[in-house]
C-alpha cells in the first residue's frame, strides 16, 4: 500500500508540475494497466499496437496540450488582469504611472530615494489579486537586499517612488512583472500584488578609472 500510494504522488507530481489540469483518471488507470499488460519489448515494431493510441505520439500529443493549456490559462488571466486594474485604478489613494504600474504610498520615506542601479534592502509581502501569498519576507527575518536593475520592471520603477524608511503597496501588470512566461510559482499573465517597506538605500558609486598603465598590465597578463 505505502509504494502504490508513493506512485501516485510520484504521478501526481508529474500531472501538476507539467499543468496537465484536470485530467480523467480512469483513462490514466486504464493507460497504466494496458502497459503493464502489453506484449513483448517496447523495441519491436508491432509493440505500439496493442494501444488505443500509439505512444510513440506521447511527446507530440503531450506538448500540444500543454500548449492548449497555457493559452487558455493565458486567456483566463488577461481577462481577470484587465477587470482588475481597471477596477482598482479608481479605488481612493491608487495612482498610475505611464507604464501601466498602479500603487498607494503609506509613508513617503526620507530623501534617499533609490535609483536603477541602486541597492536596496527591503522587506516584503507578495500576493496574488485573491489573496494568496506566494512570497514573503518572514516576520522577524532581516531585510533582503538587491540591485534595482536586477528585478522585474514594476519593483524597479515602483521602489524609485519611495525613499528610505518608506512603505507602498505595488500593483503590478504582468507586462511589468513575469509577462507570458510566469515561473514555477506564478501563472503565465498574473498580476502581482506587493506590500514593500523600504529599509535602507545604498547608492551606486562609478568605480573609479584605471590608470593606462595598470589597464596594459592587466591586458598584457
Amino acid at each position: 500500500d505505502s509504494i502504490s500510494y508513493l506512485l501516485g504522488v510520484n504521478f501526481g507530481s508529474f500531472i501538476k508540475g507539467y499543468n496537465f489540469g484536470d485530467v480523467n483518471y480512469s483513462q490514466v488507470i486504464k493507460g497504466m494497466k494496458a502497459y503493464i499488460n502489453a506484449k513483448g519489448s517496447p523495441r519491436d515494431s508491432s509493440f505500439a499496437k496493442q494501444f488505443k493510441i500509439d505512444p510513440n505520439k506521447m511527446n507530440e500529443m503531450f506538448s500540444a496540450y500543454i500548449e492548449m493549456q497555457r493559452n487558455h490559462q493565458l486567456l483566463i488571466n488577461k481577462d481577470k488582469e484587465q477587470k482588475f486594474l481597471e477596477e482598482n485604478k479608481t479605488k481612493p489613494g491608487v495612482s498610475v504611472t505611464p507604464s501601466g504600474l498602479q500603487y498607494t504610498i503609506t509613508e513617503k520615506g526620507n530623501a534617499n530615494v533609490p535609483g536603477p542601479q541602486d541597492t536596496v534592502w527591503v522587506r516584503y509581502k507578495g500576493t496574488f489579486t485573491d489573496g494568496t501569498v506566494f512570497d514573503e519576507t518572514k516576520q522577524g527575518a532581516e531585510p533582503v537586499s538587491f540591485t534595482l536593475g536586477q528585478v522585474i520592471p514594476g519593483w524597479s520603477e515602483g521602489l524609485q517612488l519611495i525613499g528610505e524608511g518608506g512603505k507602498e503597496k505595488l500593483y503590478i501588470p504582468s507586462a511589468l512583472g513575469y509577462g507570458e512566461q510566469g515561473n514555477s510559482a506564478i501563472e503565465p499573465d498574473a498580476t502581482l500584488i506587493f506590500d514593500v517597506e523600504l529599509v535602507k538605500v545604498r547608492k551606486f558609486v562609478e568605480p573609479a578609472p584605471q590608470p593606462a598603465a595598470a589597464v596594459r598590465k592587466t591586458v598584457k597578463k
